[in-house]
């Protein structure tokens, strides 16, 4: 390593300070020249960053895929999603973000019935692009893949099967109906690249006048029914009647058959002699001929007189 003395370092400082004054004025004396170039160079170095940030630098947020697109590498990257993260892409490729969480929209229609009466459908539709088909979605449906595929298909379905109806079945199957709308919105769009999760039919609004008149007949119907109900209760209480009062006139007339002259004195005779045990004072009567029986009478109780005696 050589040593340098003072006075060779200050001759090599003074020379660097020279050089760099002597840079200093030139690159003043060229901007102050130029100086409206260096600004609008400037600018549109700034306005091509602003623009092209979003395209190049790309984040993919929580809940989100990412298809990326070479303008010169063989298009639209179907076997590949991308994944959450930062990404860098170059200015003249693309990179598509979706959003592969649960989805739900409104919609709402309307439909004819079977004997062409419309109602009004209103309903949540709740639905999933496919993760790993993503590419593939991209590339044949694109972005808008709600509008274009989701919404036809369900529209379809709940004409086809709403079709079948007419406006009372509608009114009165209502939740029938509805599972069977799922179940083949679900089958229909399930072949798309997408998964409708549920289909939630929020409301079915039909004409005023048509509601009530359904709801009309419906209370008439039930009014019927009640009637026919009451009829068939009363008949079964005549019958249980008529049962009941044939049961009594049989046991009676059992009963009369059975009964005897000398059963009805044995037990008058028996009936006398439990009274007269009785600590009560009383008065017995015998009646006449053979089948007078004895009445007791309590002396406590006075014996009605008849007027005149």
């Amino acid at each position: 390593m050589m040593k340098l003395d003072r006075t060779t370092t200050k001759i090599v400082l003074g020379a660097v300070r020279q050089g760099w004054q002597a840079f200093s004025a030139t690159t003043a004396a060229h901007f102050k020249v130029n100086r409206n170039r260096w600004i609008v160079s400037t600018l549109i170095f700034l306005l091509l960053v602003a623009i092209l940030w979003p395209s190049v630098f790309v984040t993919i947020h929580a809940g989100e895929a990412g298809v990326y697109y070479r303008r010169f590498g063989g298009g639209t990257e179907i076997d590949k999603v991308y994944g959450e993260g930062f990404y860098v892409v170059a200015p003249w490729d693309i990179m598509t973000v979706y959003n592969v969480r649960f989805q739900t929209n409104p919609h709402e229609m309307d439909v004819l019935t079977s004997r062409g009466m419309q109602v009004h459908v209103k309903m949540a539709i709740r639905y999933q692009p496919e993760y790993d088909t993503l590419g593939v979605l991209h590339q044949k449906v694109g972005p808008d893949y709600f509008k274009k595929v989701i919404v036809p298909d369900v529209e379809a379905t709940i004409r086809k099967v709403v079709g079948k109806y007419n406006v009372e079945e509608l009114y009165a199957s209502e939740k029938d109906i509805l599972q069977k709308l799922t179940n083949e919105a679900f089958s229909s769009a399930n072949d798309k690249y997408l998964k409708i999760d549920s289909l939630l039919i929020t409301k079915i609004e039909m004409p005023p006048r048509l509601k009530e008149a359904i709801e009309k007949k419906q209370e008439e119907q039930q009014l019927a029914d009640a009637y026919v109900y009451k009829l068939a209760r009363e008949q079964q209480e005549a019958e249980r009647k008529l049962i009941e009062a044939k049961g009594i006139q049989a046991a009676n007339n059992t009963i009369t058959s059975s009964l005897s002259e000398q059963i009805l004195r044995w037990k008058g005779i028996e009936a006398t002699q439990d009274l007269s045990k009785s600590q009560n004072s009383k008065i017995v009567l015998f009646g006449s001929g053979k089948t007078g029986l004895p009445l007791l009478f309590d002396t406590n109780t006075s014996i009605p007189q008849g007027k005149g005696k």
